[in-house]
């Protein structure tokens, strides 16, 4: 790590700052007199500030070496014209240069105190009203308020960022917001982990059995475990990992539960044999979903209906003719009013849906199309015919509530999808919350076709919905189970199908498209896996190394994506002079490289290229840095079609993607796929993560690794068990939870 270096001194001037985020360019005189660049979150400095910093120095292509703030003090000017400097800066509303030097004039080294605290005696000066001295005195109070709250975040380690995030929350009560429920550093959207927050709490004196922080750790324990994929916690589990979170008495963590059942943010219902208790907004999205699914399966379509005519068209018209499981796909979507299609690759999946949308279109009905990511509604959309698909998110008109700090969708009861058929892909990545949605947005006697495989990983988000509605058997479902004889001839599919049987893949070199380069040491694989993507690959097989997607099961470690990318980055988009580049945190990133979005953002604005614009990136979304600014304050980001720009403080939203964890390529295909394949988490190392990597590829696989750790988990059918109640609601409580 880059050697610390401390320095104290007055800020001379701003150079930048960004007021959204607190960034900011500035120059700082020492006492000696000398100049330096200092840049960093230094909300609301002005000139005449002053600082002392610590960080680390690092040279900007374009303005020299500089010191980058790691940590900061800050004072207040006490000299006559240090205030005055300060104040003639504008960092008071209302007070230009010529207010300030009669402010200063008057109350000298008094002034700041004066401002702060007894700003109606402002207007002894000329010209300043009550109304203006009020005002003045507002202004100066909210950025002490600020100050203050970056002071006190910064005793525990944390931020001015997340000050400038908690006024944004909390408007000018936040300190006191923070004071009086330290816990709310903790929600979604500040992200402090629990430990940090409670310490601090602890430190202004909440008591160990408070309300406050008991319920707080129940909360903590259902967010975080949503994470793992659970819609809910046995109450019995909720109440032992709270007493273990918080080092008390189970009695202590079953009061906390009462009392949020009591408030309504939590819910417990007897599923089954199970008391489980939810968050409200996932009790609300399960019992949402049951029940307009149930609805829709009430209204189930003509089952008299007689398609076969219809059928025979079709296949004239697309010259194929269906295998036994795609006709009776296609019929089934003609007489119910909700279809399952699964099977795995090669199985005619995209032909059966191509067929299913031409049914319905010979049946006048306007159909729409949709995935849960972009690069996924892409290729649906190119497989079936060139009718537009999109995200689901875009489908449902997604907005970001300010209010309730939640995703909220245009689309719903009120306002349903002008659709009469809605077909969507990749159902194995549709979380509960994001079913709810779509279900909310359907009007009565809309069709719906759920199309993925079921043997792929779950939703990232929580719930197992596409496998729960395949295992409630209240849906028609068509299994695919036939690999064609085209599919048959590619190794990478074989493979698949031999994984997903429990069988390793073939490790002899012998096939067309898929290749095993056993490397049992991490250092080799790694250097393989550069080796492939930077020459090999490119000069002896021609696949350019933008087409070529490396994958792994982890993140961290030796082959795990971040060690991966930080080298890739290295080999294929080398630093030039040309290239401008901005370092965040521990990554750096440069003109060219490709990135990967790693959360929703709905508020980041987008054009596209033919002049519509629009807003929301979505986790997974990949692109390209098309541009940095010379100062490093923003980034341009083209994702397919869509140009975006990013501020400074967006960038904990993106990562590098010359490397990707297998979750995070679900719902993608990529020509050319290199798995990185070694021992990991146990929890990682399972049939399902191997079936869902190898299925990624479309033309070209490569795995590099240890043979016996990919035969491990290929005979590792371990799925790691979700809570979730909707399977045991659509079965009408007759069967056990899962």
């Amino acid at each position: 790590m880059d050697e610390l270096c401390c320095l104290d001194g007055t800020v001379h001037s701003l150079i930048f700052q960004n007021a959204d985020n607190g960034y900011t360019v500035l120059r700082l005189v020492t006492e000696e007199g000398e100049l330096y660049t200092v840049v960093g979150c230094i909300p609301c400095v002005a000139p005449g500030e002053h600082l002392t910093v610590n960080g680390v120095w690092e040279t900007h292509p374009q303005h020299g070496e500089q010191l980058k703030a790691l940590e900061l003090e800050r004072r207040l000017p006490e000299e006559v014209d240090e205030i005055l400097n300060y104040l003639s800066s504008g960092i008071c509303k209302g007070v230009g240069p010529a207010t300030a030097r009669a402010i200063v004039d008057r109350f000298g080294e008094e002034t700041l105190d004066i401002l702060e605290r007894e700003p109606g005696r402002l207007t002894c000066l000329r010209g300043i009203t009550e109304k203006k001295a009020r005002e003045i005195g507002e202004s100066f109070r909210l950025q002490m308020g600020l100050r203050r709250l970056m002071a006190f975040l910064a005793q525990y380690g944390l931020s001015p960022a997340l000050a400038i995030l908690l006024r944004k929350l909390h408007g000018d009560g936040a300190m006191e917001a923070v004071r009086s429920n330290p816990y709310i550093l903790s929600s979604d959207e500040c992200g402090v982990p629990f430990s940090a927050t409670d310490e601090i709490a602890m430190s202004l004196g909440v008591a160990a059995d408070s309300d406050a922080r008991l319920q707080a750790a129940v909360i903590f324990e259902l967010n975080h475990n949503e994470g793992n994929g659970h819609v809910f916690l046995p109450r019995s589990k909720l109440t032992v990992a709270t007493a273990q979170l918080l080092n008390c008495e189970t009695d202590l963590a079953e009061k906390a539960v009462d009392d949020l059942r009591a408030r309504g943010a939590v819910v417990q219902e007897q599923v089954a044999n199970v008391s489980a208790c939810y968050l409200r907004r996932l009790w609300e999205a399960e019992i949402g979903s049951c029940a307009r699914l149930l609805a829709l399966l009430s209204a189930d379509a003509d089952r008299g209906r007689n398609p076969d005519k219809v059928i025979a068209e079709i296949e004239q018209a697309q010259g194929i003719t269906y295998a036994q499981q795609q006709r009776q796909a296609v019929a089934l979507a003609a007489q119910t009013g909700v279809l399952i299609l699964t099977g795995g690759p090669g199985t005619g999946k995209t032909t059966a849906v191509r067929g299913i949308v031409s049914l319905f279109q010979r049946m006048g009905l306007d159909v729409v199309l949709a995935a849960p990511t972009g690069r996924a509604a892409q290729r649906m959309g190119e497989l079936s015919g060139g009718l537009e698909a999109q995200t689901i998110h875009r489908l449902l008109g997604v907005t970001w509530n300010e209010t309730t700090r939640e995703a909220a969708f245009a689309k719903c009861e009120k306002e349903p999808l002008e659709a009469d058929a809605v077909i969507v892909d990749e159902m194995s990545m549709v979380d509960v919350s994001l079913f709810a949605a779509l279900l909310r947005a359907l009007r009565p006697g809309t069709r719906l076709v759920l199309v993925g495989d079921a043997d792929q990983l779950p939703s990232v988000g929580a719930g197992n919905v596409f496998s729960d509605l395949i295992r409630s058997k209240r849906v028609e479902t068509v299994f695919l189970r036939e690999v064609f004889r085209q599919a048959e001839q590619s190794a990478i599919i074989r493979n698949a199908h031999a994984v997903n049987l429990g069988q390793p893949p073939r490790f002899i070199n012998d096939q067309n498209d898929f290749f095993f380069m056993v490397r049992r040491s991490p250092d080799r694989a790694v250097s393989t896996v550069v080796e492939l993507c930077k020459s090999r690959l490119p000069e002896k097989m021609g696949v350019p190394a933008d087409q070529i997607q490396v994958l792994s099961p982890t993140r961290k470690g030796e082959c795990g994506t971040e060690n991966l990318n930080r080298l890739l980055q290295a080999a294929l988009n080398p630093p030039a002079p040309d290239k401008h580049q901005r370092q965040w945190g521990e990554r750096v990133f440069r003109e060219g490289d490709r990135i990967m979005q790693t959360r929703n953002d709905y508020d980041v604005i987008w054009q596209k290229t033919d002049g519509s614009m629009g807003t929301g990136i979505f986790n997974g979304d990949v692109g390209r840095v098309a541009q940095i600014d010379p100062g490093g304050d923003w980034l341009r980001v083209v994702f397919d079609d869509r140009v975006c720009t990013y501020a400074a403080d967006q960038l904990s939203e993106l990562d590098l993607a010359y490397a990707q964890t297998v979750h995070k390529a679900q719902g993608s295909e990529y020509r050319a796929v290199i798995l990185a394949a070694m021992p990991a988490a146990p929890a990682l190392m399972v049939r399902g993560v191997l079936y869902t990597a190898l299925t990624r590829a479309r033309e070209l696989l490569i795995v590099v690794g240890d043979d016996s750790a990919v035969s491990a988990m290929a005979e590792n059918d371990r799925r790691q068990r979700r809570y979730s109640g909707l399977k045991w609601r659509l079965c009408g409580g007759d069967c056990p939870v899962t």
